[in-house]
């Protein structure tokens, strides 16, 4: 976990020397991580192994980890399990859960408090929220283009949890996932039904160059250049590993992206190039 709270963790435990996946090296297409992801949860194993020789060598006071995505990062049961057997005071064990926006301040707040940090937390948690609405304040004299977030590309999902509620911020209206839920999955059917104004795709995990690997599974589709967002030429990749998908002080950088997206006529964080392009 970045963020002004950090220098006051002696240890975080989610470096990838000590967290390694079930099956192993993540290269492949998106669908073939998702096969591979799929298959090891429908066995009912972890997606990720926890070192707890290290971790214990590690000795640290307090563990960041998460309960929101059994994929994104490893679980607060890998981790319990991991300092079961400890002798003397275990350290502190911090489980994430951001689902909707206000989840991610409540956590960060969370942390600060376990740190013994919690004024800091507080100031953290207001300059952000203040970023967020200098933007949604802004009034917007044009229509609100329609939104598709895409997640994923093969299979396709849309976005959801915080991200809903971000585009409606930057000026959107979303079209798929709703706020506080999972990212649902859909069919190359139902975003072209929809047919959005703007499509922004920001893969889980992923930066801009590598989910570029998998843009022919949208392209190639015959459907595709019919979309009005591809005919205008509003069609949009941005860095989701950097931002998008972390539910942390980025989340003010991903809603200036958006807004910088949406109403270019109003907003420019400088974001373009490193955190977003247009395809």
């Amino acid at each position: 976990m970045a963020g002004p709270c950090g220098d006051a963790l002696d240890a975080i435990f989610q470096s990838r020397d000590h967290l390694h996946t079930a099956f192993g090296n993540p290269e492949g297409t998106s669908a073939e991580i998702d096969q591979r992801v799929k298959k090891i949860v429908a066995d009912a194993l972890s997606v990720y192994r926890v070192d707890a020789a290290k971790l214990r060598e590690l000795r640290p006071d307090v563990i960041v980890t998460q309960s929101q995505c059994e994929v994104c990062a490893v679980s607060e049961s890998d981790v319990e399990a991991a300092v079961a057997q400890w002798l003397g005071a275990p350290p502190k064990i911090v489980s994430l859960a951001p689902y909707a926006l206000d989840d991610i301040f409540t956590d960060m707040q969370r942390v600060a408090d376990t740190l013994g940090a919690s004024p800091r937390g507080v100031e953290l948690v207001t300059q952000l929220r203040e970023r967020l609405s200098a933007i949604f304040g802004i009034p917007h004299n044009s229509a609100r283009p329609r939104v598709a977030i895409i997640e994923w590309i093969d299979p396709l999902m849309a976005a959801g949890n915080w991200m809903p509620t971000l585009v409606e911020m930057a000026g959107g209206s979303n079209l798929f996932g709703t706020a506080g839920e999972h990212s649902p999955w859909m069919k190359f059917d139902d975003l072209a039904a929809k047919d959005p104004d703007v499509i922004m795709i920001s893969p889980c995990g992923f930066n801009m160059d590598r989910a570029a690997k998998d843009l022919p599974v949208l392209t190639n589709n015959p459907k595709w250049q019919q979309l009005s967002a591809v005919r205008n030429r509003r069609v949009f990749m941005a860095d989701g590993n950097q931002y998008f998908n972390r539910p942390g002080p980025r989340i003010a950088e991903s809603l200036e992206i958006l807004a910088e997206i949406l109403h270019p006529e109003l907003f420019h964080f400088g974001h373009e190039g490193s955190g977003w392009r247009r395809l």
